[in-house]
């Protein structure tokens, strides 16, 4: 691991920075979420969870719930459930229903095989220690229980990576800027089942590819932007890199009529 790469993993899982900036609302998140609004297929993913959830009975957690858009889904469809959401940010639990707490993943305040299903989606990569909370969440599931987790594969929306590398060389004025950070790549798709199966003996992947196809630069920009809280981790300024990447993207949309991003995500489902 380069040093580079080193500092960048320790700011994705830098629990001040977490709570602190990236997590104390639900703003950036959401804009995240916001951008597959525009994707084709357009993936239900909390239908889907709820759909894998369908045999499951009592006790469900959401491990890292963030703004509660799993949970919300279940306490629709799934009534029947007692469902408790779990983040180590208090300010986006702040608008999630029902029962939550703040708790880290790596201690999770749950008694041995006390949860009939438990979720860890899109967070696995924010904790230091991912085999630590793989462990803790076969140690609070049932043995009949399952575990659903996501995150992205390390090719997913690489047209925002080539977008964001251009703009941030016209910004210091040489070929190709610096790498943006990914989030997902400490616990990409690619390397998610090896990390599961040391647990789990039935992993299944549910790859969910997609385009995302938009006609006008904000809903990139916004998503580009989310990433504020490790502006200090990018080595460009990350203001004026954002502002250059609306820039090329006015243009290309001008003459293409839309901008591309090619999306690969997925679900793994986890059982004994």
């Amino acid at each position: 691991m380069t040093e580079s790469s080193a500092a960048r993993d320790a700011a994705v899982t830098d629990r001040s920075r977490l709570v602190g900036s990236a997590y104390s609302s639900d703003r950036d998140l959401a804009a995240r979420q916001s951008l597959y609004q525009w994707q084709s297929p357009r993936y239900d993913l909390p239908g889907l969870v709820a759909e894998q959830l369908s045999a499951v009975r009592g006790h469900v957690v959401d491990v890292g719930c963030g703004n509660g858009k799993f949970i919300r889904r279940l306490r629709e469809d799934r009534p029947d459930l007692d469902l408790l959401g779990l983040d180590i940010a208090p300010g986006i639990l702040t608008g999630v229903p029902g029962a939550v707490a703040v708790a880290d993943a790596t201690r999770l305040p749950l008694a041995t095989a006390s949860i009939d299903a438990a979720l860890a989606l899109h967070m696995l990569y924010h904790v230091p220690d991912i085999p630590q909370v793989v462990r803790e969440l076969s140690r609070v599931v049932t043995r009949s229980g399952v575990v659903l987790v996501s995150t992205n594969s390390e090719q997913d929306k690489a047209e925002l990576d080539d977008l964001w590398q251009r703009a941030a060389g016209e910004v210091l004025g040489t070929v190709r800027g610096p790498a943006r950070i990914s989030l997902s790549a400490r616990f990409s798709l690619e390397k998610a089942p090896a990390l599961l199966g040391a647990e789990f003996g039935r992993v299944e992947t549910m790859e969910l590819p997609g385009t995302i196809t938009v006609r006008e630069p904000e809903p990139v920009v916004a998503h580009m932007a989310s990433y504020r809280a490790w502006a200090d981790q990018h080595d460009v300024p990350f203001e004026a890199t954002i502002e250059r990447a609306r820039t090329i993207l006015a243009g290309h949309i001008a003459r293409h009529g839309s901008f591309e991003v090619t999306c690969r995500g997925g679900i793994l489902v986890c059982r004994r």
